[in-house]
């Protein structure tokens, strides 16, 4: 029975190929604009780790005070140096680590060359693991090696085909900043978007990901300088100049990551926060009450309001233009079916019920929502190639179409014109066969 109401909408159709026409092109165009909006909010708002996420946290301490708040009434979002030392020191976390951005130089092997400059961090060992950072050579360091502020060095792929060709480089000694280190793992290309290790330094997207990963205390011992951002508190600068005096002071700029492997876990990790706040409030260091936060992953990318305002806004303004889409292919669909009223009256006198009337226009719908989405499907892809013009790159370079999304798309434009063809179609099967009869 579907299938012959199938050939009598294909044949309805045929016979007002402009309504027909103009009922595909508001479909298609709706269809498009929104599904190139869901990608590129998709690509910016999507779980960078989908099967760790849940175990990741990222604690923030008050250490400055009510007062400087402001008006969300937040914690610093990142930790001072003597803080995220402590909680190093404790380790009431499964795997941990003390994250800053650096941006040292390294001396290629050829000494001709000019010094190539690097983005990376300064972490302990154990954020590889904790992270699930992909090796093609080697590994990360140990324990020992953050103890001793060993002279290690984890490389990104880019820079090991840059310095080694892309060979096996473990064990090879780069010139970091004038001093060696000694490669002990290179990663496979690794990415991640958004950049949810370090958000408050690399602002979530972009680059090409990070060069090289150096032991925490190593770098700290060698003077390398915070390269991402550095917040005191008012009247907080420094006392003392230079890099040491950033280490003494107030002032935040050390992000921090913890792996809490269950509920149990993360209710320890809070009280741990509070009462090491409380221990600073005795201390004197502190003169408020503890107000810490423990956010997971995903909460925490939403504090810090990695999707943009200008991909939500597109979303809302392609969802606007669907819906707009949509009315009108109900004003045309009801003006189509209820021009064969002559038709339908002739159908239910000779027994055709309300509920197959109803089924025919609903096919014709489909039919209409298919050709729709096949043209949704052409315009998706212009769209997500062409969406850098009214988005910043770094964000459109992430969209890209997949079979899922050319599914969804399809399915959201047959769909979509089947509920807006309900109205219509029910209206249609309403007509009264008696009226129409007497009329002709």
């Amino acid at each position: 029975m579907f299938g012959y109401y199938l050939e009598i909408a294909v044949r309805s159709l045929r016979r007002s190929m402009g309504l027909t026409l103009l009922m595909v092109l508001a479909i298609g165009f709706g269809v498009g604009a929104s599904m190139t909006a869901y990608a590129v909010f998709r690509a910016v708002s999507g779980d960078p780790i989908p099967w760790k996420s849940s175990r990741l946290f990222v604690p923030q301490i008050d250490a400055w005070g009510p007062a400087e708040r402001g008006g969300s009434g937040e914690p610093q979002d990142a930790l001072a140096y003597a803080d995220a030392m402590a909680l190093m020191r404790d380790h009431r976390a499964a795997r941990q680590s003390a994250i800053y951005a650096v941006a040292p130089s390294v001396l290629p092997t050829d000494a001709s060359r000019t010094p190539i400059p690097l983005d990376g961090f300064a972490v302990y060992g154990e954020f590889f693991p904790m992270l699930d950072v992909p090796f093609e050579y080697g590994s990360g360091w140990g324990s020992g090696d953050d103890a001793r502020g060993a002279p290690v060095a984890v490389i990104g792929d880019a820079l090991n085909r840059r310095l080694f060709g892309g060979a096996n480089s473990v064990g090879r000694t780069v010139g970091i900043d004038g001093r060696g280190y000694r490669v002990v793992g290179v990663m496979k290309p690794w990415n991640p978007q958004p950049a949810f290790f370090d958000v408050v330094d690399t602002g979530g997207f972009g680059g090409d990901g990070p060069d090289l990963f150096l032991p925490f205390q190593a770098a700290i011992a060698a003077g390398m300088e915070n390269a991402g951002s550095t917040n005191c508190p008012k009247g907080g600068t420094p006392a003392a100049p230079g890099f040491a005096g950033l280490q003494s002071s107030a002032c935040t700029w050390i992000v921090y990551m913890a792996e809490l492997d269950d509920a149990a876990a993360v209710r320890g990790y809070r009280q741990y926060l509070d009462e090491y706040a409380r221990e600073q409030q005795r201390l004197g260091r502190f003169g408020w009450s503890p107000d810490n936060r423990l956010r997971g992953l995903r909460a925490w990318l939403d504090h810090e309001h990695i999707v943009p305002d200008d991909t939500r806004v597109s979303m809302l303004v392609a969802l606007g233009l669907l819906l707009v889409c949509l009315l009108n292919t109900v004003g045309l669909l009801l003006t189509k079916f209820l021009r064969r009223s002559g038709e339908i009256g002739v159908r239910r006198a000779l027994g055709a019920s309300r509920s197959a009337v109803c089924m025919q226009f609903l096919a014709e719908a489909a039919v209409i929502g298919m050709a729709g989405g096949m043209l949704g499907l052409l315009l998706t892809g212009f769209g997500v190639l062409a969406a850098d013009q009214v988005l910043p790159m770094d964000l459109t370079g992430l969209a890209h179409v997949d079979v899922s999304l050319l599914l969804l798309a399809v399915a959201v434009a047959v769909l979509a014109t089947m509920l807006a063809g309900l109205y219509p179609a029910i209206r249609a099967s309403r007509v009264q066969p008696a009226w129409q009869l007497k009329t002709q």
